[in-house]
Parts: structure tokens; sequence; C-alpha cells
């Protein structure tokens, strides 16, 4: 049981040093995934002054 646990725990290290490589290096490599969409959006609003 303890060995489970314990490769659990690994795997559970290694999946956030990954997460955490990729959050860093990943613009570097591939930046146009980690761009946001920029467009502009606009809708007119009526405000009731009553």
């Amino acid at each position: 049981m303890w060995r489970l646990i314990k490769f659990l725990l690994y795997l559970l290290i290694l999946g956030a040093v990954v997460f955490i490589g990729y959050a860093y290096i990943g613009p570097i490599v591939t930046p146009e995934d980690f761009v946001a969409p920029s467009e502009e959006v606009s809708e007119p609003v009526t405000l009731d002054l009553e």
C-alpha cells in the first residue's frame, strides 16, 4: 500500500513540475498558443434615468 501512495506522490510532483515548466517555457516555444484574441466589441447601451 505504501508503494502505491509513494508512486502517486511522485506522479503528482512530476505532473506539477511539468505543468509549471510548460507555463514558463510554453510561450517561448509556441507563442501563438498563448496570445489572447484581440477584437473590439461595442454594444449600444440605453440608460433609464428616471
